[in-house]
């Protein structure tokens, strides 16, 4: 997960819920992306013309459930998303 970042923007994990280490080496059972504008922005400094998102990861495995929590704000023309990357792992021959 990675978010990268351009002017006028600012997207950062808010909080992570459970433990990380439950993730690794395992396949993840549930993956869920929750995107909500509407939930109220953070901070007293909100810029009412801009713009906010918050962006909800749940990832489950065998072990554990995780949940990450992004928040995003701009002045509107930005993106404030978050980019999931996918690495496959292939063996060689």
């Amino acid at each position: 997960m990675q978010h990268d970042q351009d002017c006028c923007e600012t997207v950062e994990i808010e909080s992570v819920v459970g433990d990380l280490q439950d993730l690794v080496g395992e396949p993840i059972l549930v993956a869920e992306e929750v995107t909500n504008r509407e939930l109220p922005p953070k901070g007293e400094d909100y810029d009412p013309y801009g713009s906010h998102t918050w962006t909800f990861y749940k990832l489950a495995t065998r072990k554990g459930y995780v949940d990450i929590r992004w928040y995003g704000e701009s002045n509107g023309y930005y993106s404030e998303r978050v980019t999931l990357t996918k690495i496959i792992e292939t063996e060689e021959e």
